[in-house]
């Protein structure tokens, strides 16, 4: 019991630093967007991750080098992260950042959805009322009359991040339950995202100052230990207990769209965050208080550790 307890501890602590280092990538984004293509800073960027991830092969504790045994998996999870990271960049470009965060607080939700359809773990009612509340969260942020049709475009976009996004978590927790080495998951994601930006960067590419590129690296350095945490971590936690964790994102990106790009969001957006944050952690009291004694029996999720 202690161990276990341990291990959840272990897995919150690594989301939290999660949240503080994905948070700050992606305000290296949004400031990033409005002056380059996805592919030009992608390409760059995840030739970068690709980079430390061949240093951090050499450590002496890193054993395994890049080999998967889930393929199939591996590769679903790269497309995956491929399409969430485009998306996300334009979601960033039209969207104001605190706003991107209530289709982001969906993801808990989501992946409640998808443990079940995909990696076939029991979902309780709950987990559909939970989704249903979430929804209703982000409603606040659709615009409304004669709203711009940027922003309108903005907000499906987010949607599509947050949906592709979820899947590649949701993989990278079925590939948890074969093998531990989460180097190969963070390898593979982003060397399909630089060579996949690579087709498209003689098209798009435009001269870098040495202080972007500054930035570009800045933000490859935060994303490459952003997803080795988080794989981490649902190696240690279902994705269901993992996720709503990410909800404080919303902290970090409030304050830094405040500070460093003067964005004062409605008070829609903080209720639609809220929202969504109280739907989220519902979902885990319910999947954790109530049912405590029914989960340690015989029907315990089959990719819990």
């Amino acid at each position: 019991m202690v161990g276990t307890r341990n291990q959840a501890l272990g897995g919150a602590l690594l989301v939290v630093a999660y949240t503080g280092l994905i948070a700050s990538a992606d305000g290296i984004t949004k400031l990033l967007a409005g002056q380059y293509a996805a592919a030009q800073l992608y390409a760059l960027s995840g030739a970068m991750v690709v980079g430390f991830c061949l240093l951090a092969d050499r450590l002496p504790a890193q054993r395994g080098g890049f080999r998967t045994r889930c393929p199939r998996a591996m590769t679903l999870r790269s497309v995956a992260t491929l399409i969430a990271a485009v998306c996300f960049f334009y979601a960033f470009r039209l969207l104001p950042f605190a706003e991107v965060f209530v289709f982001i607080g969906l993801m808990p939700l989501l992946a409640g959805a998808m443990s079940g359809l995909v990696l076939k773990e029991p979902v309780r009612p709950a987990a559909w009322i939970a989704l249903a509340a979430g929804f209703c969260g982000v409603l606040f942020l659709l615009p409304h009359g004669n709203a711009d049709a940027h922003a309108s475009w903005g907000h499906f976009v987010a949607f599509g991040a947050v949906l592709s996004g979820t899947f590649s978590m949701t993989m990278a927790r079925f590939i948890g339950r074969y093998e531990s080495n989460a180097l190969a998951q963070v390898f593979y994601p982003n060397l399909t995202l630089c060579g996949a930006m690579l087709l498209a960067l003689p098209f798009v590419w435009v001269p870098m100052p040495l202080a972007d590129v500054g930035w570009a690296a800045a933000y490859a350095f935060l994303l490459f230990g952003a997803r080795w945490l988080l794989v981490v971590a649902l190696r240690l936690m279902a994705s269901y207990a993992v996720t709503p964790l990410m909800n404080l994102q919303f902290i970090w990106m409030a304050v830094i769209g405040s500070v460093f790009f003067g964005e004062f969001p409605p008070a829609t957006t903080y209720i639609g965050g809220a929202i969504v944050i109280a739907s989220g952690l519902y979902l885990v009291w319910d999947q954790f208080a109530p049912a405590l004694p029914r989960l340690r029996g015989q029907g315990r999720l089959q990719t819990d550790p």
